[in-house]
């Protein structure tokens, strides 16, 4: 059955479209597009130049470590991706994207300032430690109130900026003629174009500032590009398509789950009559029901009495009587979920990676050459460079020669690559755990807070986490993706950072567990600010486990739900 319902609404409605302003002709387009771009270059070189380098900038001038560096940066990391929810909620239902933009981008810039003088201003730090295998100088409560406010207003900044950077730019294009689409096209890969030159010359260049030259001068450099990013972002601003906000679907759902439960008792079956909205031609029409999942809901958009409808046709309170589109959305939402969860699993992964990777790069043999140091939040860029790499080959190498072998053109599917990401996964929690026990061994019989293991020995398990972003975090995106119907194609994202979210957090609950599990016993797994006191590779190999579960999960439960093309998500 398939029900179409005229309340669907366009993601890139051109609200100035009905009421064309004098100089409407003139905005839009690429004359837009630069300023977007510009504004997100900056923003992204400025925190992704914080993030990689943050578990170091935290280890080394505020005496940090142990289970309580890691809750810093798994709760901020997971506030980060989680507010993009609410961010998409504000920007969607009252701001509008250009507002939320804005704002975020101003959130953001306070916020590196704040982090700017932490490292600019001794008195905002505890005193240095001579001695990092016993330090006894931790920072007091206000030196952490001051860092916090700063970490505070740039997560509240990237809320406001991941859900709408995109979708804003979207805008610019009318996707209702063939040149629009071309042109969202090229725009789309400007922007992943634009996203990966930022994120090496943060990654490489602040970085190595930040770690090698001056703290200082690395996180001034950010707070400059996103105070250009702002300037940019307004300068522009007399060239962009502004939509006007038109609800959000995040409170769509919340509205169908009340009225649905307003109306539990009523009955469902052949003959009910249904709401289909405003946009419709005012008249209700009698529906047949399918056996898909969540029937229960449907009962949001049952008419039980003509009362419910104005004079016009529409529904009096929208807590009581929903549309059918509504109802689809959520079910859209729902039909996503089971394979959502095996997301979580798999970020839990690379999260930590990106902690106690580099946790285990400061405690590592980094010197090259004769004195060169290699920066430890230089690791991360490992990861990101064997997905680049491995998805130019899928492409442009194995995808070709696979079609002259077998005459047809044959792709991995969706399935198969989260599966595979799975299993790269647990290989990288077997070697990371391996490598760990090497490092740590090594380093006690030298009898040394670094160990004398080299850390291009930390290659392989950095590659492995990448590959398990490029298989199954890449294919997860793609099936929110196209699982979503046009309009919710931002949802699909804000759902996508929040399984990232949910990550984090649950990452430090399990960290928080097994520090007081073990503290018990007499000696701390994960509680040491020292690693080489620690026993970091039962931890590993515990999140190995977990991605073992996530696979059966998956394979037995999960992959029933992943459909090459969404066939049905626009049945009710």
């Amino acid at each position: 059955m398939d029900i179409e319902s005229s309340t669907t609404l366009s993601p890139h409605v051109h609200q100035e479209s009905t009421n064309p302003a004098p100089d409407m002709k003139h905005r839009g387009g690429w004359r837009a597009i630069k300023y977007i771009i510009a504004n997100e270059s900056f923003e992204k070189l400025a925190s992704m130049s914080l993030i990689g380098n943050l578990s170091v900038y935290l280890t080394t001038k505020y005496n940090l470590g142990g289970v309580f560096l890691v809750n810093i940066i798994n709760i901020w990391s997971g506030s980060c991706n989680f507010l993009s929810i609410p961010g998409a909620f504000v920007s969607d239902a009252y701001l509008g994207r250009f507002w939320t933009l804005l704002l975020g981008s101003i959130s953001s810039f306070l916020g590196m300032g704040i982090i700017a003088l932490t490292a600019a201003l001794p008195r905002l730090r505890p005193e240095a430690c001579k001695d990092p295998t016993n330090c006894s100088n931790p920072p007091e409560r206000w030196q952490l109130a001051v860092l916090f406010a700063g970490l505070g207003l740039l997560a509240i900044g990237s809320g406001g900026i991941r859900p709408c950077n995109i979708a804003f730019g979207a805008d610019q294009f009318d996707t209702d003629t063939k040149k629009g689409k071309s042109q969202l096209e090229t725009f789309f890969n400007w922007w992943y174009f634009s996203f990966t030159v930022a994120l090496v010359i943060a990654l490489t260049g602040v970085v190595y500032i930040q770690t090698n030259i001056s703290w200082v001068i690395g996180f001034v450099i950010p707070t400059a590009c996103l105070a250009l990013s702002v300037t940019t972002f307004l300068i522009g601003k007399h060239t962009y398509i502004c939509a006007e906000p038109k609800g959000s679907v995040f409170a769509d759902i919340v509205k169908v789950v009340a009225a649905a439960c307003k109306k539990r008792k009523v009955k469902s079956g052949e003959g009910v009559t249904f709401y289909l909205g405003p946009s419709s031609d005012g008249s209700s029409s009698t529906l047949v029901q399918d056996r898909q999942r969540l029937r229960f809901v449907e009962k949001a958009a049952v008419i039980t009495d003509p009362n419910e409808l104005n004079e016009e046709g529409k529904a009096k309170n929208n807590w009581r009587l929903c549309s059918v589109e509504q109802v689809k959305n959520l079910k859209c939402v729902t039909g996503i979920l089971p394979v959502w969860v095996t997301g979580i699993a798999c970020f839990m992964l690379t999260d930590q990676q990106n902690i106690y990777g580099i946790l285990q790069a400061i405690q590592m043999e980094k010197t090259f050459g004769h004195n060169f140091q290699v920066p430890a939040g230089w690791m991360n860029l490992i990861s990101m460079i064997t997905l680049a790499v491995w998805i130019s080959l899928y492409e442009c190498v194995i995808l070709p020669i696979a079609r002259q072998i077998t005459g047809r053109k044959q792709r991995l599917n969706m399935k198969q690559r989260i599966q595979i990401g799975i299993v790269m996964g647990i290989a990288c929690m077997l070697v990371a755990g391996f490598l760990e026990k090497a490092r740590r061994e090594a380093a006690l019989k030298k009898g040394s807070f670094v160990s004398p293991v080299s850390i291009v020995m930390l290659l392989p398990q950095f590659m492995l986490a990448g590959l398990t972003e490029a298989f199954s975090a890449v294919a997860l995106m793609e099936f929110l993706t196209v699982k979503m119907p046009e309009h919710m194609r931002a949802v699909a994202g804000a759902i996508f950072f929040l399984s990232s979210s949910i990550a984090s957090y649950i990452c430090t609950l399990l960290i928080n567990v097994i520090d007081s599990v073990t503290r018990k016993e007499g000696r701390s797994w994960l509680g040491d600010k020292d690693l080489n006191k620690n026993r970091l590779e039962y931890y590993f190999f515990i999140i190995g486990g977990v991605q073992v579960l996530n696979l059966l999960y998956f394979r037995f439960f999960a992959s029933r739900f992943v459909t090459e093309k969404n066939k049905d998500n626009r049945d009710f």
